[in-house]
């Protein structure tokens, strides 16, 4: 059987302020880096013998490889760096908060932006320096394939036919390859491997870290995929991505209460307890609530 291993990158400084990323090109957290180290340690664990990686050119993706590989003692594989796997391009967001600015445009605005198929958020203007087509890496790349904003849509239709083209080809050589990028890269190659919707794939959180593999039989054909984890912590994990642009939730670094919600008295709160964690994952209040009776 063959096996692709999809991992979004460890929390980056960015994630840990809450603010919107995009092709901005920040660094992991202290966070991030040991997430890093527990996912390589994972996949050493589970056996995994990657033959070839992939990543973007963004640094908190490349990082997130380099630590993953170093932890497996695979430093020597081939690695292949690409623009078509970079995060998806959030215009004139990059740089905000998103809970500052679900408070001024709205959570319903703010999700729509963020976890829409096809509304991309307003562009970045031709002279601001946070233009790619200012940034040396993006020199070779012709600049009207560079974006300004992307819409999910948009991401996809940049990074499905390296997919395609590039590597599902590579599994015919290696058994197992690992590709590392970002949560709507990754959204998008998910989403046309599992045949999720338009309006089902805004449901879909990945979280940080954590290894997805799917399994393909030898004519390349997609049949199995699952997670590596425990089950209840990454449902947790998820619903935190969920929770990063709505306005009553903390940021997602905090720590989390483990009081069920079935046992858990009212959370007098500036944070809902639904709204924050859901009733899914299981959870009812965060430990930094001022006033939890």
């Amino acid at each position: 059987m063959k096996k692709i291993v999809l991992l979004r990158h460890g929390e980056s400084v960015w994630n840990r302020e809450n603010r919107f990323t995009g092709w901005t090109d920040v660094d992991l957290s202290e966070k991030g880096v040991a997430e890093a180290v527990k996912a390589g340690e994972t996949l050493r664990k589970e056996g995994f013998h990657f033959g070839r990686a992939y990543t973007s050119y963004l640094k908190r993706a490349v990082k997130t490889l380099d630590v993953v590989l170093d932890r497996m003692d695979r430093d020597w594989i081939p690695v292949t760096k690409t623009w078509r796997l970079n995060e998806k391009h959030y215009g004139m967001l990059q740089g905000l908060n998103k809970r500052d600015t679900a408070e001024k445009y709205g959570d319903e605005q703010v999700y729509v932006w963020r976890r829409s198929y096809d509304v991309a958020p307003a562009p970045l203007p031709e002279d601001d320096p946070r233009n790619p087509r200012f940034d040396p890496r993006y020199a070779g790349i012709p600049d009207a394939a560079l974006p300004r904003t992307e819409s999910l849509k948009d991401t996809v239709a940049r990074t499905m036919p390296y997919w395609e083209c590039e590597i599902l080809p590579a599994l015919a050589r290696h058994d197992e390859l690992l590709v590392v990028a970002h949560g709507n890269s990754l959204r998008g190659i998910i989403k046309n491997l599992k045949g999720i919707s338009d309006e089902a794939i805004s449901e879909f959180n990945l979280p940080t870290a954590v290894p997805y593999v799917f399994e393909f039989d030898e004519g390349l054909g997609c049949v199995k995929d699952y997670f590596l984890g425990d089950p209840a912590e990454i449902a947790s994990l998820m619903e935190a991505v969920a929770n990063q642009g709505r306005r009553g939730c903390p940021p997602p670094s905090l720590p989390v209460c483990e009081t069920p919600v079935s046992e858990a008295v009212v959370c007098r709160s500036v944070f809902d307890p639904v709204l924050c964690l859901g009733r899914r994952t299981g959870f009812a209040c965060r430990r930094s609530s001022p006033d939890r009776k």
